[in-house]
């Protein structure tokens, strides 16, 4: 199981954009057979701040997902918008733990 919190700073004048694109990728992404969940948040106090929650089944999944049509336009298209470069950052579940997440 692999858990990714991939954190965007947006430019604010594409804000928008990033958000309908973003969405996109994310109803696409979420009916890999490898997502367990692919979740879009936007920050309240700064709204040009986003995190992506994905989850994966395997350690090969996330790769599978960025080998996708979806996800390659997305990237595409959000590349000029960034106001700083993503960052992502990795977890292991503590709880519940992976057969808590896949029960979900």
């Amino acid at each position: 199981m692999v858990i990714t919190f991939v954190h965007a700073a947006v430019k604010p004048d594409r804000v928008e954009d990033f958000r309908r694109a973003s969405l996109e990728n994310a109803s696409h992404s979420s009916r890999e057979p490898g997502v367990i969940r692919f979740d879009v948040v936007q920050e309240k106090a700064d709204p040009s701040r986003f995190v992506l929650v994905e989850i994966y089944r395997t350690a090969e999944d996330p790769a599978r997902h960025k080998e996708t049509a979806h996800y390659k336009a997305w990237r595409d298209a959000v590349a000029d918008w960034m106001a700083e470069p993503r960052r992502a950052v990795h977890y292991d579940p503590v709880f519940p733990d992976e057969a808590g997440w896949l029960r979900a």
